[in-house]
Protein backbone atom coordinates (compact mmCIF):
# COMPACT_ATOMS: atom_id res chain seq x y z
CA UNK A 1 0.00 0.00 0.00
CA UNK A 2 2.06 3.79 -1.14
CA UNK A 3 1.75 5.71 1.65
CA UNK A 4 -1.05 8.00 2.12
CA UNK A 5 -1.07 11.76 2.29
CA UNK A 6 -4.13 12.68 4.71
CA UNK A 7 -5.86 10.61 6.59
CA UNK A 8 -8.27 7.51 5.01
CA UNK A 9 -10.43 7.99 8.44
CA UNK A 10 -12.10 9.88 10.60
CA UNK A 11 -10.94 8.60 13.69
CA UNK A 12 -8.31 5.32 14.69
CA UNK A 13 -8.43 2.33 16.82
CA UNK A 14 -4.55 2.99 17.42
CA UNK A 15 -1.77 4.89 15.82
CA UNK A 16 1.84 3.68 15.76
CA UNK A 17 4.69 5.94 16.04
CA UNK A 18 7.34 4.18 14.60
CA UNK A 19 7.80 2.48 11.51
CA UNK A 20 10.38 -0.08 12.91
CA UNK A 21 10.40 -3.59 14.28
CA UNK A 22 7.97 -2.95 17.40
CA UNK A 23 5.84 -0.43 15.29
CA UNK A 24 5.10 -2.58 12.18
CA UNK A 25 4.66 -5.83 14.28
CA UNK A 26 2.20 -4.15 16.65
CA UNK A 27 0.31 -2.65 13.75
CA UNK A 28 0.07 -5.63 11.62
CA UNK A 29 -1.13 -8.23 14.70
CA UNK A 30 -3.62 -5.29 15.76
CA UNK A 31 -5.15 -4.96 11.71
CA UNK A 32 -5.73 -8.77 11.97
CA UNK A 33 -7.86 -8.36 14.86
CA UNK A 34 -10.17 -5.97 12.64
CA UNK A 35 -9.11 -2.81 14.12
CA UNK A 36 -8.46 0.54 12.14
CA UNK A 37 -4.63 1.00 12.33
CA UNK A 38 -2.11 4.14 10.81
CA UNK A 39 1.62 4.01 11.24
CA UNK A 40 3.45 7.10 11.00
CA UNK A 41 7.21 6.88 9.83
CA UNK A 42 9.60 9.56 9.69
CA UNK A 43 12.35 8.26 7.59
CA UNK A 44 10.32 6.52 4.73
CA UNK A 45 12.25 3.80 4.90
CA UNK A 46 10.46 1.09 6.81
CA UNK A 47 11.64 -1.61 9.27
CA UNK A 48 13.27 1.04 11.53
CA UNK A 49 17.32 0.49 12.97
CA UNK A 50 17.17 -3.32 12.57
CA UNK A 51 16.30 -3.59 8.84
CA UNK A 52 18.45 -0.62 7.74
CA UNK A 53 21.60 -0.04 9.89
CA UNK A 54 21.06 -2.98 12.75
CA UNK A 55 20.24 -6.64 12.31
CA UNK A 56 19.83 -7.50 9.20
CA UNK A 57 22.89 -5.48 7.02
CA UNK A 58 25.17 -6.25 10.30
CA UNK A 59 24.57 -10.21 9.90
CA UNK A 60 25.01 -9.80 6.12
CA UNK A 61 28.45 -8.03 6.86
CA UNK A 62 29.60 -11.04 9.49
CA UNK A 63 28.86 -13.36 6.73
CA UNK A 64 30.92 -11.68 4.60
CA UNK A 65 33.80 -11.92 7.44
CA UNK A 66 32.99 -15.28 7.92
CA UNK A 67 33.50 -16.56 4.70
CA UNK A 68 36.85 -14.77 4.73
CA UNK A 69 37.62 -16.85 7.55
CA UNK A 70 36.63 -20.05 5.46
CA UNK A 71 38.91 -18.92 2.69
CA UNK A 72 41.69 -18.98 5.55
CA UNK A 73 40.67 -22.50 7.02
CA UNK A 74 40.35 -23.52 3.60
CA UNK A 75 44.03 -24.35 3.26
CA UNK A 76 43.93 -26.63 6.60
CA UNK A 77 41.16 -28.95 4.09
CA UNK A 78 43.91 -29.68 1.50
CA UNK A 79 41.63 -26.75 -0.62
CA UNK A 80 44.27 -25.73 -3.26
CA UNK A 81 44.53 -22.65 -6.03
CA UNK A 82 44.43 -19.10 -6.53
CA UNK A 83 42.82 -17.21 -3.44
CA UNK A 84 42.86 -20.06 -1.28
CA UNK A 85 44.33 -18.61 2.01
CA UNK A 86 43.93 -15.05 0.81
CA UNK A 87 40.84 -13.45 0.71
CA UNK A 88 40.26 -10.63 -1.43
CA UNK A 89 37.28 -8.60 -0.70
CA UNK A 90 35.16 -5.39 -2.52
CA UNK A 91 34.07 -3.92 0.20
CA UNK A 92 33.07 -1.01 -2.52
CA UNK A 93 31.11 -3.82 -4.61
CA UNK A 94 29.65 -5.30 -1.76
CA UNK A 95 27.77 -2.65 -0.27
CA UNK A 96 25.71 -1.94 -2.89
CA UNK A 97 24.38 -5.25 -3.56
CA UNK A 98 23.76 -5.48 0.03
CA UNK A 99 21.94 -2.19 0.07
CA UNK A 100 20.25 -3.31 -2.70
CA UNK A 101 18.93 -6.14 -0.61
CA UNK A 102 17.85 -3.78 2.22
CA UNK A 103 15.78 -1.79 -0.03
CA UNK A 104 13.87 -4.74 -0.97
CA UNK A 105 12.95 -5.46 2.51
CA UNK A 106 11.89 -1.87 3.03
CA UNK A 107 9.14 -3.14 0.43
CA UNK A 108 8.05 -6.28 2.02
CA UNK A 109 7.28 -4.44 4.94
CA UNK A 110 5.57 -2.06 3.48
CA UNK A 111 3.78 -4.90 1.53
CA UNK A 112 3.10 -6.37 4.39
CA UNK A 113 1.46 -3.30 6.16
CA UNK A 114 -0.85 -3.03 2.91
CA UNK A 115 -1.70 -6.56 3.32
CA UNK A 116 -3.05 -6.27 6.44
CA UNK A 117 -4.84 -2.70 5.68
CA UNK A 118 -2.16 -1.16 7.84
CA UNK A 119 -2.51 2.98 6.52
CA UNK A 120 0.99 4.31 6.48
CA UNK A 121 1.75 7.95 6.77
CA UNK A 122 5.15 9.48 5.99
CA UNK A 123 6.31 12.31 8.48
CA UNK A 124 7.56 13.72 12.02
CA UNK A 125 4.38 12.86 14.44
CA UNK A 126 3.87 15.28 17.28
CA UNK A 127 1.39 14.23 20.18
CA UNK A 128 -1.27 17.07 20.57
CA UNK A 129 -3.31 14.91 22.96
CA UNK A 130 -3.75 11.91 24.14
CA UNK A 131 -6.19 10.85 21.00
CA UNK A 132 -4.59 13.18 18.44
CA UNK A 133 -1.51 13.04 16.84
CA UNK A 134 -0.19 15.43 13.96
CA UNK A 135 1.83 14.54 11.06
CA UNK A 136 4.21 16.94 9.62
CA UNK A 137 5.28 16.01 5.61
CA UNK A 138 8.69 16.48 4.41
CA UNK A 139 7.08 19.46 2.20
CA UNK A 140 6.02 21.47 5.38
CA UNK A 141 2.34 20.19 5.23
CA UNK A 142 0.30 18.94 8.65
CA UNK A 143 -2.51 16.62 9.06
CA UNK A 144 -3.75 15.13 12.17
CA UNK A 145 -4.58 11.64 13.17
CA UNK A 146 -7.35 10.80 15.33
CA UNK A 147 -7.50 7.83 17.49
CA UNK A 148 -8.62 5.99 20.68
CA UNK A 149 -4.74 5.16 21.36
CA UNK A 150 -1.21 5.85 20.62
CA UNK A 151 1.63 3.67 20.88
CA UNK A 152 5.24 5.28 20.77
CA UNK A 153 8.16 3.27 18.84
CA UNK A 154 10.21 5.69 17.87
CA UNK A 155 13.19 3.02 18.65
CA UNK A 156 16.44 5.15 19.44
CA UNK A 157 19.79 5.93 17.83
CA UNK A 158 23.32 5.85 18.50
CA UNK A 159 25.18 8.23 20.98
CA UNK A 160 27.82 9.98 20.08
CA UNK A 161 29.81 12.67 21.87
CA UNK A 162 29.53 16.72 21.17
CA UNK A 163 32.50 18.37 19.85
CA UNK A 164 32.08 20.60 22.89
CA UNK A 165 32.94 17.35 25.16
CA UNK A 166 35.42 16.47 22.92
CA UNK A 167 36.78 18.90 20.38
CA UNK A 168 36.90 16.72 16.86
CA UNK A 169 34.35 14.39 17.95
CA UNK A 170 31.80 14.60 15.26
CA UNK A 171 34.54 13.79 12.74
CA UNK A 172 34.15 10.14 13.94
CA UNK A 173 31.20 8.40 12.52
CA UNK A 174 28.28 5.61 14.64
CA UNK A 175 27.22 2.43 13.80
CA UNK A 176 24.64 3.84 11.38
CA UNK A 177 27.49 5.59 9.82
CA UNK A 178 29.53 1.90 9.67
CA UNK A 179 26.57 1.55 7.10
CA UNK A 180 27.36 4.38 4.40
CA UNK A 181 31.13 3.85 4.03
CA UNK A 182 31.74 3.43 0.28
CA UNK A 183 35.10 1.87 0.89
CA UNK A 184 36.87 -0.26 3.32
CA UNK A 185 39.16 1.75 5.67
CA UNK A 186 42.25 0.34 6.66
CA UNK A 187 43.22 1.73 9.51
CA UNK A 188 39.96 2.27 12.00
CA UNK A 189 39.63 2.83 15.49
CA UNK A 190 36.62 1.92 17.83
CA UNK A 191 35.59 3.38 21.07
CA UNK A 192 33.24 1.30 22.98
CA UNK A 193 33.69 -2.37 24.79
CA UNK A 194 29.86 -3.27 24.35
CA UNK A 195 28.59 -6.09 21.63
CA UNK A 196 27.62 -3.14 19.05
CA UNK A 197 31.33 -2.38 19.24
CA UNK A 198 33.01 -5.93 19.47
CA UNK A 199 30.85 -6.66 16.17
CA UNK A 200 31.94 -4.06 13.91
CA UNK A 201 35.53 -4.39 15.22
CA UNK A 202 35.36 -8.41 14.39
CA UNK A 203 33.92 -7.83 11.02
CA UNK A 204 36.15 -5.12 10.14
CA UNK A 205 39.37 -6.89 11.52
CA UNK A 206 38.52 -10.28 9.32
CA UNK A 207 37.95 -8.29 6.44
CA UNK A 208 41.66 -6.95 6.55
CA UNK A 209 41.53 -3.84 8.26
CA UNK A 210 43.80 -3.08 11.28
CA UNK A 211 41.39 -2.07 14.18
CA UNK A 212 42.29 -0.71 17.46
CA UNK A 213 39.85 -1.07 20.23
CA UNK A 214 39.86 2.00 22.38
CA UNK A 215 37.76 0.69 25.73
CA UNK A 216 37.72 1.96 29.57
CA UNK A 217 37.93 -1.52 31.27
CA UNK A 218 40.19 -4.35 30.99
CA UNK A 219 37.56 -6.73 29.17
CA UNK A 220 34.76 -6.28 26.56
CA UNK A 221 31.20 -6.72 27.16
CA UNK A 222 31.18 -5.75 30.66
CA UNK A 223 27.81 -6.51 31.53
CA UNK A 224 27.87 -10.10 30.02
CA UNK A 225 29.16 -12.94 32.00
CA UNK A 226 32.59 -12.53 33.05
CA UNK A 227 34.01 -15.97 31.23
CA UNK A 228 32.56 -14.21 27.77
CA UNK A 229 33.85 -11.17 27.93
CA UNK A 230 37.33 -12.35 28.66
CA UNK A 231 37.85 -15.23 26.44
CA UNK A 232 36.51 -12.73 23.73
CA UNK A 233 39.05 -10.05 24.68
CA UNK A 234 41.84 -13.13 25.09
CA UNK A 235 40.81 -13.90 21.14
CA UNK A 236 40.57 -10.40 19.65
CA UNK A 237 44.23 -9.74 21.16
CA UNK A 238 45.40 -13.09 19.75
CA UNK A 239 43.65 -12.34 16.13
CA UNK A 240 45.74 -8.75 15.73
CA UNK A 241 43.29 -6.67 17.24
CA UNK A 242 44.92 -3.46 19.01
CA UNK A 243 43.75 -2.61 22.28
CA UNK A 244 44.13 0.72 24.61
CA UNK A 245 42.98 -0.06 28.01
CA UNK A 246 41.94 2.85 30.19
CA UNK A 247 41.58 5.05 26.93
CA UNK A 248 39.80 8.37 26.68
CA UNK A 249 40.08 10.39 23.76
CA UNK A 250 41.13 13.63 24.31
CA UNK A 251 40.36 15.55 20.78
CA UNK A 252 40.30 14.40 17.32
CA UNK A 253 42.05 16.75 14.46
CA UNK A 254 41.95 16.01 10.95
CA UNK A 255 39.38 15.81 8.12
CA UNK A 256 36.04 13.76 7.33
CA UNK A 257 37.12 11.09 4.96
CA UNK A 258 40.71 11.65 5.38
CA UNK A 259 43.21 10.60 7.93
CA UNK A 260 42.40 11.62 11.63
CA UNK A 261 44.52 12.35 14.86
CA UNK A 262 43.47 10.92 17.79
CA UNK A 263 44.83 12.29 21.15
CA UNK A 264 44.18 10.03 24.22
CA UNK A 265 44.23 11.46 27.96
CA UNK A 266 47.50 9.51 28.18
CA UNK A 267 49.17 11.45 25.44
CA UNK A 268 48.97 8.35 23.04
CA UNK A 269 48.58 9.98 19.05
CA UNK A 270 46.97 7.50 16.90
CA UNK A 271 46.49 8.10 13.42
CA UNK A 272 43.50 6.18 11.47
CA UNK A 273 41.31 6.57 8.58
CA UNK A 274 38.14 5.86 10.23
CA UNK A 275 36.60 6.61 14.20
CA UNK A 276 33.88 4.86 14.92
CA UNK A 277 31.78 5.87 18.15
CA UNK A 278 30.22 2.75 19.76
CA UNK A 279 29.56 4.15 22.88
CA UNK A 280 25.60 3.22 23.25
CA UNK A 281 21.85 4.80 22.08
CA UNK A 282 19.37 6.95 23.39
CA UNK A 283 16.13 6.90 22.48
CA UNK A 284 14.08 8.59 19.78
CA UNK A 285 11.81 10.89 21.88
CA UNK A 286 12.70 14.82 21.70
CA UNK A 287 9.96 16.90 19.98
CA UNK A 288 7.23 14.00 20.28
CA UNK A 289 5.26 16.03 22.76
CA UNK A 290 5.54 13.60 25.25
CA UNK A 291 6.19 15.16 28.19
CA UNK A 292 3.65 18.26 27.57
CA UNK A 293 1.18 15.22 27.92
CA UNK A 294 2.51 14.20 31.65
CA UNK A 295 4.34 10.81 29.95
CA UNK A 296 6.93 10.57 32.25
CA UNK A 297 10.60 10.12 31.12
CA UNK A 298 13.92 8.85 32.88
CA UNK A 299 16.75 10.56 33.17
CA UNK A 300 18.18 9.28 29.54
CA UNK A 301 15.40 10.14 27.96
CA UNK A 302 13.42 6.74 27.88
CA UNK A 303 9.81 6.59 28.19
CA UNK A 304 8.62 5.14 31.60
CA UNK A 305 6.64 2.20 31.16
CA UNK A 306 4.75 -0.32 33.24
CA UNK A 307 4.62 -4.35 32.79
CA UNK A 308 1.98 -3.84 30.30
CA UNK A 309 3.54 -1.22 28.44
CA UNK A 310 1.76 2.11 30.06
CA UNK A 311 2.61 5.38 30.34
CA UNK A 312 0.40 6.14 33.03
CA UNK A 313 -1.56 8.83 30.74
CA UNK A 314 -4.67 6.75 29.25
CA UNK A 315 -4.39 5.52 25.74
CA UNK A 316 -0.71 6.19 25.33
CA UNK A 317 1.85 3.38 25.36
CA UNK A 318 5.44 2.54 24.13
CA UNK A 319 7.70 -0.40 23.98
CA UNK A 320 10.84 -1.06 22.01
CA UNK A 321 13.94 0.61 22.48
CA UNK A 322 12.50 3.72 22.87
CA UNK A 323 11.19 2.31 26.40
CA UNK A 324 14.96 1.58 27.72
CA UNK A 325 14.35 -2.37 28.12
CA UNK A 326 16.19 -4.88 26.68
CA UNK A 327 17.30 -3.20 23.35
CA UNK A 328 16.67 -5.85 20.75
CA UNK A 329 14.59 -6.30 17.74
CA UNK A 330 12.77 -9.65 18.87
CA UNK A 331 11.92 -8.00 22.08
CA UNK A 332 10.15 -4.95 20.41
CA UNK A 333 8.48 -7.43 18.33
CA UNK A 334 7.36 -9.14 21.34
CA UNK A 335 5.99 -6.59 23.35
CA UNK A 336 4.40 -5.31 20.10
CA UNK A 337 2.45 -8.12 19.93
CA UNK A 338 1.52 -8.92 22.92
CA UNK A 339 -0.03 -5.27 23.31
CA UNK A 340 -2.15 -5.35 20.44
CA UNK A 341 -3.43 -9.17 21.56
CA UNK A 342 -4.57 -7.78 24.90
CA UNK A 343 -5.71 -4.51 23.31
CA UNK A 344 -7.58 -6.58 20.68
CA UNK A 345 -7.68 -10.33 20.60
CA UNK A 346 -10.33 -12.32 21.98
CA UNK A 347 -10.53 -12.92 25.90
CA UNK A 348 -7.92 -14.92 26.10
CA UNK A 349 -5.26 -12.81 25.37
CA UNK A 350 -6.59 -9.54 27.87
CA UNK A 351 -4.31 -10.34 30.10
CA UNK A 352 -1.07 -10.81 27.79
CA UNK A 353 2.25 -9.04 28.59
CA UNK A 354 5.74 -9.36 27.60
CA UNK A 355 7.94 -11.59 30.35
CA UNK A 356 10.96 -9.38 30.25
CA UNK A 357 13.27 -12.27 32.45
CA UNK A 358 15.42 -15.35 30.63
CA UNK A 359 15.53 -12.89 27.50
CA UNK A 360 18.11 -15.04 24.70
CA UNK A 361 20.46 -13.36 22.87
CA UNK A 362 23.77 -13.86 20.72
CA UNK A 363 27.01 -11.58 19.91
CA UNK A 364 27.97 -11.72 16.20
CA UNK A 365 31.29 -11.59 17.43
CA UNK A 366 34.15 -13.90 15.82
CA UNK A 367 33.76 -15.91 17.82
CA UNK A 368 30.01 -15.87 18.12
CA UNK A 369 28.40 -15.49 21.46
CA UNK A 370 25.15 -16.54 23.13
CA UNK A 371 23.79 -15.97 26.49
CA UNK A 372 20.39 -16.57 28.13
CA UNK A 373 19.68 -16.12 32.27
CA UNK A 374 21.29 -14.63 35.14
CA UNK A 375 25.92 -14.17 34.86
CA UNK A 376 27.40 -15.65 37.51
CA UNK A 377 27.78 -12.41 39.58
CA UNK A 378 24.23 -11.64 39.52
CA UNK A 379 23.14 -14.99 40.31
CA UNK A 380 25.30 -15.36 43.39
CA UNK A 381 23.62 -12.08 44.69
CA UNK A 382 19.99 -12.98 44.08
CA UNK A 383 20.61 -16.51 45.34
CA UNK A 384 23.91 -16.48 47.45
CA UNK A 385 27.17 -18.62 46.88
CA UNK A 386 26.21 -21.34 48.61
CA UNK A 387 23.12 -22.12 46.06
CA UNK A 388 25.13 -21.79 43.44
CA UNK A 389 26.93 -24.42 41.10
CA UNK A 390 29.12 -23.73 37.79
CA UNK A 391 29.37 -26.36 35.30
CA UNK A 392 32.40 -25.04 32.60
CA UNK A 393 33.69 -26.51 29.58
CA UNK A 394 36.81 -24.98 27.80
CA UNK A 395 37.35 -27.03 24.23
CA UNK A 396 37.90 -26.56 20.20
CA UNK A 397 35.23 -27.42 18.00
CA UNK A 398 35.89 -30.43 15.62
CA UNK A 399 35.88 -28.07 12.51
CA UNK A 400 39.04 -26.72 13.77
CA UNK A 401 40.95 -30.45 14.12
CA UNK A 402 42.85 -29.16 10.57
CA UNK A 403 43.43 -25.93 10.73
CA UNK A 404 46.87 -24.42 12.46
CA UNK A 405 47.04 -23.93 15.89
CA UNK A 406 47.02 -20.28 15.94
CA UNK A 407 43.72 -20.19 14.17
CA UNK A 408 41.60 -22.62 16.57
CA UNK A 409 39.19 -20.51 18.35
CA UNK A 410 38.23 -21.36 21.86
CA UNK A 411 34.94 -22.79 22.79
CA UNK A 412 33.65 -22.00 26.78
CA UNK A 413 30.34 -23.10 27.90
CA UNK A 414 29.24 -22.27 31.29
CA UNK A 415 26.29 -23.39 32.91
CA UNK A 416 25.05 -21.65 36.04
CA UNK A 417 22.16 -23.60 38.23
CA UNK A 418 20.82 -22.81 41.75
CA UNK A 419 19.28 -24.40 44.95
CA UNK A 420 19.11 -28.02 44.98
CA UNK A 421 17.52 -28.98 42.23
CA UNK A 422 20.08 -26.98 39.95
CA UNK A 423 17.64 -25.16 38.46
CA UNK A 424 19.55 -23.78 35.10
CA UNK A 425 19.48 -19.73 35.15
CA UNK A 426 21.78 -18.86 33.18
CA UNK A 427 23.68 -20.35 30.06
CA UNK A 428 26.82 -18.29 28.55
CA UNK A 429 28.33 -19.95 25.88
CA UNK A 430 31.09 -18.37 22.81
CA UNK A 431 32.69 -20.30 20.32
CA UNK A 432 31.83 -21.70 16.65
CA UNK A 433 27.86 -21.88 15.90
CA UNK A 434 26.72 -20.43 19.32
CA UNK A 435 24.21 -18.31 17.90
CA UNK A 436 22.77 -20.86 16.48
CA UNK A 437 22.79 -23.10 19.16
CA UNK A 438 21.12 -20.78 21.85
CA UNK A 439 17.95 -20.60 20.41
CA UNK A 440 16.66 -23.94 21.75
CA UNK A 441 18.25 -23.96 25.03
CA UNK A 442 16.73 -20.59 25.59
CA UNK A 443 13.68 -22.33 25.47
CA UNK A 444 15.30 -24.76 27.53
CA UNK A 445 15.59 -21.81 30.85
CA UNK A 446 12.30 -20.50 29.90
CA UNK A 447 10.51 -23.31 30.90
CA UNK A 448 12.62 -23.64 33.95
CA UNK A 449 15.17 -26.94 32.75
CA UNK A 450 17.21 -28.10 35.76
CA UNK A 451 20.62 -29.68 35.20
CA UNK A 452 19.08 -33.10 35.43
CA UNK A 453 16.89 -32.45 32.75
CA UNK A 454 19.68 -31.48 29.99
CA UNK A 455 20.88 -34.85 32.13
CA UNK A 456 18.53 -36.36 30.47
CA UNK A 457 18.68 -35.40 27.14
CA UNK A 458 20.81 -37.79 24.72
CA UNK A 459 23.94 -35.39 22.89
CA UNK A 460 23.69 -35.33 19.36
CA UNK A 461 27.19 -36.28 18.46
CA UNK A 462 29.59 -34.92 16.84
CA UNK A 463 28.31 -30.93 17.76
CA UNK A 464 29.50 -28.25 20.11
CA UNK A 465 25.95 -27.98 21.49
CA UNK A 466 25.98 -31.50 22.95
CA UNK A 467 28.41 -30.14 25.58
CA UNK A 468 25.60 -28.56 27.37
CA UNK A 469 23.79 -32.09 27.72
CA UNK A 470 27.08 -33.33 29.04
CA UNK A 471 28.76 -31.31 31.74
CA UNK A 472 29.77 -32.25 35.03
Amino acid sequence: MPPVTKPAHEKYDIVFIGGGSGGVAGARRAASYGATVAVIEESEKLGGTCVNVGCVPKKIMWHAADIADKIRHAEGYQFKGPGIGAPQFSWATFKPQRDAYIKRLNGIYDNNLGKEGVELHYGRARLLSPTAVEVKRSDGSTYTLNTDRICVATGGRPTIPSDDEIPGASLGINSDGFFDLEDQPRRVAVVGAGYIAVELAGVLHTLGSEVTMLIRGETVLRTFDPTLGETLTNWMKHTGINFRHGAHVKKVEGAKGQELTLTLESGETLKVDTLIWAIGRHANTEGLGLEELGVKLDKKGNVIVDEFQETGVPGITALGDVAGKALLTPVAIAAARRLSNRLFGPEKFKGDKLDYDNIPTVVFSHPTIGTVGLTEPEARKKYGDENIKIYKSSFRALYFSMIPEEHKEPSVYKLICAGPEERVVGIHIIGLGSDEIMQGFGVAVKMGATKADLDNTVAIHPTSAEELVTLR
